[in-house]
């Protein structure tokens, strides 16, 4: 006989499960006295908000569901910003939540909530376990739905009471990924549709990639002197100076790569659903007939030909279909090769870093500086905001697993993915961006890495406003500043406060040292950049913007 909290756990264990992120809360106390009798680590969270996003991190990193445990109501509430981020980004995560006691249902009860009214536009599966005998059937459903066909969220809900009942039940066994193979047929046919090709272009996203997959795909371009760009926020499926990198196919677009989309004859899109921000507002493609001859290699069926209907439509994951094109290999020198070659060397032309700008500190320089001085498996965190412009832009991502930030432009990520990447890897350096508004949308997770020790270094890059807001308002109602200006901390001495080293940055020559010095404390560090407002993006100020 167990009880429903430890038949929950053993279920963790079984699916190998290795570490939660959680707030705590009454209504699953029996689930956090079984995990004490476990090895799986229960990472303390401040808000639920980080917590989800901090298990999409882990998600998104490992290609395993992140777990994170919250209580009703307004912590179920408050966590599902991360399943609205886990949702639109192809992200595996289990959220389980305490539910009211079964006998109190559908009463209003204290905290409660119908989860699956309330949650099924941002999961993937909502369930509530009634029976704890039924846990190691829900639990390994979860982690299956969680992982195949396009990843996502997953919501089990606990009622309090089932969860202090015992039971006998099946004892619970590991889930088994669902995985999809391109026939060969599709192969055959993409092969034709590449050598026939003249204008072709790769656009790689989404997820279900793996770093050998990775590298597999990066030596058929090569062959083939295929042009690659990556999606919004997928740059880490590409090393941006291998020489048939085409760029960033995401918001700000160097605008000689979107005319190459446009004008391309093939289009290969692997892995991501080509959304509204990859696509420009879906202008680079027709919906739903695309000009472009269109090869779209997705593992959902359900989103092939959603928006876009394909010339070929091949249900995979980005792994199968990689592996797939062992034996594709060119006649001879690909005609496009010197269009190849110069599209690569417009992307370094367009990552190339204003050297001035507005203000005492110009992040040009800072940029050239990050490059030059962090490793290649440096891992980059950031939530949403203009500051992001200068990492997506000017950071040239070299390998697979050092990119954690959201498509779905959620403020507030970059903090609480930094705490889970550094938990992840411990061994490598984490650097989140994160704007003066950003920051404090989930800045009590700095309160976690000191807690758990993890020297992150998170450039706060503050200048005073919503900068993406402040942008738009200037466009579209120019001088009529409303609602986005903002009153910050002294960042530094917040760091300080919470235990971690600050450091502020006025002037462009200081940044350097304050780097150092933050990665020598082996602290949780903060390096306030403090940035003229009018440096709004790389290339225009507020005023410019402001008259138009």
């Amino acid at each position: 006989m167990k009880t429903g909290g430890q038949l929950v756990v053993e279920a963790l264990v079984a699916n190998g499960v290795r570490r939660i992120s959680c707030v705590p809360g009454e209504s699953y106390l029996a689930v956090l006295d079984a995990l004490h009798d476990t090895d799986i680590d229960v990472i303390v969270c401040r808000q639920e908000g980080g917590a989800a996003m901090m298990a999409d991190c882990w998600g998104r990193l490992t290609g395993e569901p992140g777990v994170c445990m919250v209580t009703r109501g307004p912590g179920a509430t408050n966590a599902s910003a991360g399943l609205h981020v886990a949702r639109q980004d192809s992200i595996p995560m289990i959220l389980f939540v305490g539910q009211v006691q079964r006998d109190a249902r559908e009463r209003e009860a204290f905290q409660e909530i119908e989860y699956r009214r309330a949650f099924t536009e941002v999961a993937k599966w909502v369930g509530e376990i009634d029976d704890p005998a039924r846990i190691p059937e829900f639990v390994t459903r979860a982690f299956a739905v969680a992982t195949s066909g396009r990843p996502g969220p997953v919501v089990l809900t606990l009622p309090e009471d089932m969860l202090t009942d015992s039971t006998e039940a099946t004892l619970a066994r590991a889930y088994q990924p669902v995985e999809s193979h391109p026939g060969r047929s599709q192969i055959a046919r993409f092969e034709e549709l590449l050598a026939t090709a003249k204008r072709p272009i790769a656009i790689l996203g989404g997820t279900r990639w793996s770093a050998e997959s990775v590298a597999e795909f990066q030596r058929f371009a090569e062959r083939w002197r295929l042009p690659v760009g990556c999606s919004f926020r997928r740059q880490m499926l590409f090393d941006h100076l291998n020489p048939v990198y085409a760029g960033d196919v995401g918001i700000g677009i160097n605008p000689a790569l979107a005319k190459e989309i446009k004008e391309a004859d093939l289009v290969l899109l692997v892995g991501g659903r080509f959304s509204e921000m990859p696509s420009s507002g879906y202008t680079l493609l027709d919906v739903p007939y695309p000009r472009q001859t269109l090869v779209h290699v997705h593992p959902d069926p359900a989103e092939l030909g959603r928006v876009y209907r394909p010339d070929l439509a091949i249900a995979a994951c980005p792994r199968d279909f990689v592996a797939a094109l062992g034996n594709v290999r060119p006649a001879g020198e690909p005609a496009w090769s010197a269009r190849t070659a110069a599209m690569h060397e417009s992307y370094l032309k367009w990552s190339t870093p204003p050297e001035k700008g507005p203000g005492d500190v110009q992040m040009g320089p800072i940029m050239n500086w990050i490059e030059a001085n962090t490793a290649p498996d440096t891992i980059f965190t950031n939530g949403a905001g203009n500051y992001a412009t200068w990492l997506h832009r000017f950071h040239r991502f070299r390998r697979y697993g050092t990119q954690a930030a959201p498509a779905s432009g959620s403020m507030g990520y970059g903090l609480p993915a930094a705490v889970a990447a550094k938990q992840l890897h411990p061994e490598r350096e984490v650097v989140c961006f994160a704007g003066d508004g950003c920051f404090l949308m989930h800045g009590q997770e700095f309160a976690t890495a000191i807690r758990y020790q993890l020297p992150i270094i998170v450039l706060v890059i503050n200048n005073g406003i919503y900068g993406t807001i402040r942008m738009h308002q200037e466009r579209e109602y120019p001088g009529r500043v409303s609602a986005t200006d903002l009153t910050n901390p002294d960042f530094a001495a917040l760091a300080r406060a919470y235990g971690g080293h600050g450091e502020t940055v006025v002037r462009t020559e200081e940044f350097a040292d304050a780097f150092l010095r933050a990665r020598a404390s082996g602290k949780p560090a903060i390096v306030e950049i403090k940035l003229d407002p009018e440096a709004i993006t790389p290339t225009r100020t507020l005023t410019e913007i402001r008259n138009g």
